[in-house]
């Protein structure tokens, strides 16, 4: 990898000029460093996370939860070995050097790679390829590089990565509230950086980058409109084996995260409905995704990407004739469902978010229907001058209608409006049972991020 990868925050650089006249080797200081810190960041997170995976229910393992999972190594394939964590790693072992796949979170990734080292030998890697450039896929980079890896990513991971850099304050806290072990603060800490890596080799979604090493042949191939357009995936052809990331998100099969609810950039419906054709014509006979566990069986691989394609497909299409149509895009997130041959678990993505990313992917913010939405003061600004219009008394017997009536949307809204109301107990109470009637009904669906969401609004009263 290029040495400009291998930059020394000003907490390493203090280290490393106190002890540069007895050590030979300031970049294994450098390493050292980051590993201590980033491990010791690690266990803190895990300490943060035990309550609440204690009181987890019977839906399984959240996506915010994956920071629970215990650090080990198998081998999956012959010569092929994962480390578990939040994001998995995996490296590849071949007589001429290994080859790392995606290098997990920065707070695990001295563990994993502690471990991996003892599977596949302490050199350096030939290459390491990263499927994208979020946080659980990249961290470790720094930790594996000695400055001779050759780095592959996507063509658009410099753009990914910077966006993200920028917006950092500003999404971090965001995420903190979806994945409750995050900080509350951004890191600054010397070693806790794993933005600004520059790729040697980047891959464009028309032409596959292939090497062979050690006569292994690989393939990586550009698949965006998964957890981005910087989205790569590892084909073994000998192998018939697929190093996937994150294109089918934590679980497979489930429904996909069109749209994140913590924000990002645009991800492309039709874009990703192509890279899983693509994916498909490749006919893997097993999937190691880059969270969880491997999947095997072509059979099966096929048929449930067939029900995400159809699935995307299906939601994309009925959207786009319902805007046609001059249905509201409320209505259309009301309406539109999955038919029971496409039924996926909507753990990570949700349809009905789904159906409004997609009106809004081609009509933008503007729907059309309320003038107000072209100015800058919000509802917000009026909401004191609502509340003192309003007959509280009628209005809290409103709220327990709609509740009564099974309406708790219809609730949620007219609490909005009376937040410019004095706050009473009555009133922080209906709050509490509309947000707990919510959950019930998110529970059902088993939507991480939104139950994740409600749990945060309902500490909020407390």
């Amino acid at each position: 990898m290029q040495r400009k990868n291998l930059l020394i925050t000003l907490g390493v650089l203090a280290i490393v000029l106190v002890a540069v006249l007895v050590l030979p080797n300031l970049d294994s200081l450098e390493s050292k460093a980051r590993q201590t810190i980033a491990s010791a960041a690690g266990k803190a997170a895990v300490a943060n996370m035990s309550g609440v995976v204690a009181e987890n229910n019977a839906r399984g393992l959240a996506a915010a939860e994956l920071i629970t999972l215990p650090i080990s190594v198998a081998e999956v394939a012959p010569g092929i070995f994962k480390a578990s964590g939040v994001g998995n790693s995996f490296a590849i072992k071949t007589s001429e050097g290994s080859v790392i796949f995606d290098t997990g979170l920065i707070i695990q990734a001295s563990e994993q790679i502690a471990q991996l080292k003892e599977a596949v030998g302490d050199e350096e890697p030939k290459k390491i390829i990263l499927s994208h450039s979020h946080a659980d896929h990249v961290g470790g980079t720094r930790l594996w590089d000695q400055g001779n890896a050759e780095i592959i990513a996507h063509e658009e991971f410099e753009e990914e990565q910077r966006y993200l850099t920028e917006l950092n304050p500003y999404l971090h806290q965001r995420n903190r509230t979806l994945f409750p072990w995050i900080p509350e603060t951004p890191r600054t800490l010397p070693g806790m950086d794993f933005r600004g890596l520059v790729p040697d080799v980047r891959v464009d979604n028309d032409k596959p980058y292939r090497f062979t090493l050690g006569g292994r042949r690989f393939e990586v191939h550009g698949t965006p409109g998964a957890e981005g357009a910087d989205n790569i995936v590892l084909w073994l052809p000998d192998d018939k084996i697929l190093l996937s990331g994150d294109f089918f998100g934590p679980q497979f099969p489930q429904f996909p995260n069109v749209f994140t609810m913590r924000g990002e950039k645009v991800r492309k419906p039709i874009e990703y409905v192509d890279s899983l054709n693509r994916i498909l014509a490749l006919e893997p006979e097993m999937m190691l995704p880059s969270h969880l566990d491997p999947v095997v069986g072509g059979d099966k691989i096929a048929r449930d990407m067939r029900k995400i394609r159809d699935a995307v497909q299906y939601v994309h299409d009925e959207t786009v004739a319902g805007m046609n149509a001059g249905f509201s895009v409320e209505a259309l997130m009301s309406s539109i469902t999955l038919p029971p041959d496409l039924s996926l678990s909507q753990s990570h993505g949700k349809v009905s978010w789904a159906v409004k990313s997609i009106w809004e992917y081609y009509a933008t913010w503007f729907h059309f229907d309320r003038t107000s939405e072209l100015y800058p003061t919000s509802q917000r600004a009026i909401l004191a001058d609502v509340a003192n219009l309003m007959d509280l008394e009628a209005a809290t017997l409103q709220v327990r209608a709609y509740l009564d009536a099974a309406e708790p949307e219809k609730a949620l809204l007219l609490l909005e409006l009376l937040e410019g109301a004095r706050a009473t107990e009555t009133l922080r109470s209906l709050r509490a049972e509309t947000l707990l009637y919510l959950k019930e009904r998110a529970e059902s669906i088993g939507n991480d991020y939104e139950m994740y969401w409600l749990d945060s609004e309902l500490e909020k009263l407390q």
